[in-house]
């Protein structure tokens, strides 16, 4: 039997104490099957030695390697909005969701016909870490640079307004956290922007014929923000072609369009109000 001296016995119970109280730390501020990176921990102030003995122990589980988790039964560990709600809440990188996703999560892709790009799509002004597509998710991750609008996606911007016009809040089921994607008036912008290569025209019509309740107070707010001269004239297009309510409220003549033809369909008809041209089947563009 091993003999410790009183003062060993109260550093062994010491290193005990704090080995619990940085397993309780842990348990505090990386919530259920949320995931970090071992640089994050490290911050934290876990060493590589702690968190693998975390690992060893059981207390973290790692689904690709340099990233953690503590386990849920609640959750869907597969879940991609589990991923996001890392990156924008733990990580604070500044990622969100939008496009096809975005206009999703509000209810409006069941316009639009499954396809490969039906995958999640996310936004930022710098690409995510590149773990995230390593992981075992249930649908595929898609990255856009932020170079659609002037507008830097940070919670710390001081207007406002042009923040509620660009993003709004999701909130989690089964958990208290909530996700920032695209209003529905930046998403819609987002999708046509993906046009005419990565979605079709046919699809975007589709779902710019079940948009009739987009706020035209956040429509000119981005319109006039907006970099591209081609996703402007196709809203503007698309609204007038469905004849929306919320065309009339556009501010048009505030609106930079540019100037000069975009061939956006080879051999389709153009439009000479918008100086666009739009497939052959959509009646002389109109």
């Amino acid at each position: 039997m091993t003999n410790y001296s009183v003062c060993e016995y109260a550093i062994m119970s010491t290193m005990s104490i704090q080995r619990q109280l940085k397993l309780n730390h842990l348990s505090q501020i990386l919530p259920e099957g949320l995931l970090v990176d071992s640089s994050w921990l490290q911050k934290q102030g876990y060493s590589r030695q702690l968190i693998a003995k975390y690992v060893h122990g059981g207390w973290l589980t790692s689904p690709v390697r340099g990233v953690y988790r503590r386990e849920s039964v609640l959750l869907e560990q597969d879940d991609w909005e589990l991923v996001v709600a890392s990156l924008q809440s733990l990580l604070e990188l500044a990622v969100t969701i939008g496009g096809r996703t975005a206009l999703d999560l509000h209810g409006h892709v069941h316009y639009l016909a499954m396809n490969g790009s039906r995958g999640v799509h996310l936004y930022g002004n710098e690409p995510p870490p590149t773990w995230i597509y390593k992981l075992p998710l249930k649908q595929s991750l898609f990255f856009h640079s932020n170079g659609l609008f002037n507008f830097k996606n940070t919670s710390k911007s001081r207007n406002k307004d042009l923040r509620q016009a660009h993003f709004t809040e999701h909130k989690l089921p089964k958990s208290h956290w909530s996700l920032i994607l695209s209003t529905p008036e930046r998403a819609i912008l987002e999708l046509l922007d993906e046009l005419p290569h990565k979605e079709t025209f046919h699809q975007a019509d589709m779902l710019m014929e079940g948009l009739s309740n987009l706020r035209p107070q956040y429509l000119n707010v981005l319109l006039k923000d907006c970099r591209s001269v081609k996703v402007k004239r196709l809203l503007l297009w698309f609204a007038e072609r469905h004849n929306h309510a919320w065309f009339k409220s556009i501010e048009t003549n505030r609106i930079d369009l540019g100037s000069g033809k975009r061939m956006l369909v080879p051999g389709g008809t153009f439009n000479s109000k918008y100086l666009i041209t739009v497939p052959k089947d959509f009646e002389n563009g109109q």
